[in-house]
């Protein structure tokens, strides 16, 4: 099995979206792209609407991804438990790919004997560690998040330097949603850590509405353009090659 990318969005708010396409039906795309959807809802003393839990749930369902409802203090445990769940439960699905290949279309890790699995979910969890990991962070800045957002900061450096361990290249890039001049702003572009939030999160600005189907995709055109250039440089490397 090729050691590949594993594409994450990890989109956190605390509300429901009201401006632009439909979210789950953009977290649908992006799992069609290869990208998983990972969506924490973040509760401060009130009840979270239940219509935001519905849209969160299904945008996780339809990205193929992990959703959770938090506390804000509890966010920065939920953030990387929310990362790597959704890391094992892709790389179990590409296992399972395999597994019908070589065994049936019927086949999958579930029904094999006790030790068989126990050997695949050892490679599960050593592909989880060297597989190289592509996060791009949705955050919503609505006005309703604006206290939440040195929690946020705070999780999201503790998700950077937990990753640090791993064998596998980690790449962070980081939109909040409403951005000062549109609905979606790219503040971060790729980066190994994200160190420099504690610099960014102070000069973010709030607004009132919550355009999160938009940012999902924005997002998937990040991870686009990301892999065009990636194609260009390595057809750049080929013709190189060719002319040794």
């Amino acid at each position: 099995m090729k050691k590949g990318t594993l594409k994450q969005i990890l989109l956190l708010t605390d509300g429901c979206s009201n401006q632009g396409e439909d979210p789950v039906a953009m977290a649908a795309l992006a799992k069609e792209q290869g990208i998983t959807v990972n969506v924490i809802g973040i509760v401060d003393g009130n009840v979270i609407d239940q219509d935001a839990v519905s849209e969160i749930e299904g945008m996780a369902m339809a990205g193929n991804g992990v959703s959770q409802i938090v506390y804000s203090h509890q966010l920065s445990q939920t953030v990387q438990m929310v990362t790597r769940t959704a890391m094992t439960q892709t790389l179990q699905g590409v296992v399972n790919r395999e597994l019908q290949q070589i065994l049936g279309k019927k086949a999958s890790l579930e029904e094999l004997p006790p030790e068989k699995r126990g050997e695949v979910m050892e490679v599960v969890d050593e592909l989880g560690e060297t597989v190289n990991l592509e996060i791009l962070i949705l955050v919503d800045t609505s006005a309703s998040m604006a206290p939440k957002l040195p929690t946020v900061k705070e999780a999201l450096i503790d998700l950077s330097i937990s990753l640090k361990s791993r064998i596998g290249k980690n790449q962070f890039a980081l939109f909040v949603f409403p951005g000062k001049k549109g609905e979606v702003e790219n503040i971060l572009d790729w980066t190994p850590n994200l160190d420099s939030l504690s610099s960014i999160f102070p000069k973010l600005t709030t607004g009132g509405i919550t355009p999160t189907g938009p940012a999902i995709r924005e997002a998937i055109d990040k991870f686009k353009q990301k892999r065009s250039l990636r194609s260009f440089m390595l057809d750049d490397e080929y013709f190189d090659e060719q002319q040794l």
